[in-house]
């Protein structure tokens, strides 16, 4: 009961702020530019800023855990290889592949991962190991499953005119240059010499993403439409929350991971879907309607499964 408690203390309140944003919305509040302006401002300012501000404040080479950021890494390729093969082979409406894949293997780790952590070991642990191995790809492969997979790329046969188009998007996203961003920082230590002022703006600027991030999602949530795609946000939410935690915890204990390194892992596999999904979907031309239906279910869901796979990992002795 304890664990269920915690868990829904750390999502509903995620939940509830993208409900929020739907009623605020259908009340008349946001309009249709607002919209517009706040996924630009989120996705090119907030969330690389909070990422920046995540990593700097870590001290990376002490607390450097080479097996667990190859195991993140290997496994976050193998999932987005794997969901992203069975799209192209089983879905017929291939306008959806694009944010079905992204939002089957992409977890909110970077967002809600040190707040799992801190509520459970007191501090970030070994989060920013994972951010390191797996954030970074789950841009990178982001960024190319949402070009060749774009509305405007259906119909292009110029495969190297994509290629060319995901190499540029790769370089150019702001959310992995505010990872190298970080790392740089955490390893001259910036904040042992950054100004008060500086740190309080980046700060500011960092706390804004993840709420606003909510809002847009529920402002931007299309009921009759998310109905019409309830099939595909279902497997999806089996996939992200269900399937992945099987077979890669299953995995890990195998390999020997146990206490915070088995732990990090539950929260980067058993984490609903990330916000930066929809952000990402939309300003790439892909289906926000499916992304933002995905992460509200695996919000919501995952309050249940991701106490289901602590509470298992916890009774088998994995973590202390």
């Amino acid at each position: 009961m304890n664990n269920l408690i915690y868990s829904l203390n750390a999502t509903m309140p995620v939940f509830l702020v993208i409900l929020i944003g739907y009623i605020l919305n259908r009340m008349g509040m946001f309009t249709e530019g607002f919209i517009a302006s706040s996924n630009k401002f989120i996705f090119n300012v907030c969330l690389p800023v909070m990422v920046f501000c995540d990593l700097a404040k870590e001290n990376i080479i002490a607390s450097f855990n080479g097996s667990l950021v190859i195991y993140s890494a290997v496994i976050t390729t193998i999932a987005f290889a794997v969901i992203w093969l069975c799209a192209r082979l089983f879905i017929k409406d291939k306008s959806i592949i694009g944010a079905f894949v992204q939002a089957s293997y992409r977890s909110s780790v970077a967002v809600m991962g040190f707040a799992f952590m801190q509520n459970i070991y007191g501090s970030s642990g070994l989060i920013p190991m994972i951010i390191i191995g797996c954030v970074p790809l789950y841009n990178i492969y982001a960024v190319t499953v949402l070009t060749f997979e774009a509305e405007d790329a259906q119909n292009d046969p110029d495969k190297k005119n994509k290629m060319k188009k995901a190499a540029v998007g790769i370089i150019k996203n702001p959310i992995i240059i505010g990872i190298i961003a970080g790392c740089i920082g955490s390893l001259l230590n910036v904040y042992s010499f950054m100004p008060t002022i500086i740190d309080k703006t980046l700060t500011n600027l960092s706390q804004v993403a993840t709420p606003l991030s909510l809002i847009v999602i529920g402002a931007s949530f299309e009921g009759r439409k998310a109905i019409a795609k309830i099939k595909p946000t279902a497997v999806c939410c089996a996939v992200k929350l269900l399937i992945m935690p099987l077979v890669f915890l299953t995995a890990a204990i195998l390999l020997g991971f146990r206490d915070e390194a088995l732990l990090a892992l539950v929260i980067m596999l058993g984490s609903p879907t990330t916000p930066s999904c929809y952000i990402m979907a939309k300003n790439m031309k892909n289906d926000g309607v499916l992304t933002s239906s995905v992460i509200a279910a695996t919000t919501l869901l995952s309050s249940v499964t991701l106490t289901f796979w602590i509470f298992i990992v916890k009774s088998l002795g994995y973590i202390s």
